[in-house]
């Protein structure tokens, strides 16, 4: 009977220790390393124009219709000849073509160009990072954004952070859900790990939580 007892005080604290490996993340997966996917130095998806992003129109041979203006939080600009244009959640390429089409009842055939000057994105493609970490923040997605970027921006980990707990959260198109992934920030940041650099997708957020201890 002691025999019996003893395998039985034996097995609950493997168990007890079993269950707290899947709930610190180990049933997660992981995503490949940066430097490893394939396509990695292919462009990313056009840029689609948020609030608050910095533009600078261009309008060939016509310098004073040409302007710099920031996006107005309604989503909309304004330049000279042209008031409220939707600005928001176009590409530059349809706001130049947009833009041409407005110009074109002032001055024939007119060429513009729309660039991006200063990025704060769409909310789908931002970037955010909560938790443990320096300064939590939105940041704009950028063309192969890794997690050693996003960490950078927010000042990395505070003193309190389980990096090695951290997961990433990420909109699955195929399913129409969020799937969860590990991610090891400890091994990143402090032990120079490469192998947990991991690319972004516009959208993802990164959750830290703290040391139980």
């Amino acid at each position: 009977m002691r025999l019996v007892s003893f395998g039985k005080l034996v097995a609950a604290p493997v168990a007890a220790a079993l269950l707290l490996t899947g709930c610190m993340g180990g049933s997660r997966p992981e995503l490949p390393p940066a430097s490893f996917v394939a396509g990695s130095q292919a462009p990313s998806e056009h840029y689609i124009i948020g609030p608050l992003d910095k533009l600078n129109i261009f309008v060939w041979r016509n310098p004073e219709l040409s302007a710099q203006v920031q996006v107005r939080p309604d989503g909309r600009i304004t330049t000279p000849l042209v008031s409220d244009m939707p600005a928001v959640g176009k590409t530059p390429e349809m706001l130049a073509s947009d833009m041409k089409l407005a110009l074109s009842e002032y001055i024939n055939d007119p060429i513009v160009s729309v660039i991006v000057e200063n990025f704060s994105g769409t909310f789908s493609q931002q970037i955010r990072i909560v938790g443990a970490t320096e300064k939590p923040a939105s940041i704009p997605y950028r063309a192969n954004m890794t997690l050693l970027d996003a960490m950078i921006a927010v000042g990395g980990l505070n003193q309190y952070a389980a990096g090695n707990r951290a997961r990433l959260v990420r909109f699955d198109p195929d399913t129409g859900k969020q799937k969860e992934y590990h991610i090891r920030l400890n091994s990143l940041l402090k032990d120079g790990d490469v192998s947990a650099n991991v690319r972004l997708a516009p959208g993802d957020v990164i959750i830290i939580p703290e040391s139980m201890f």
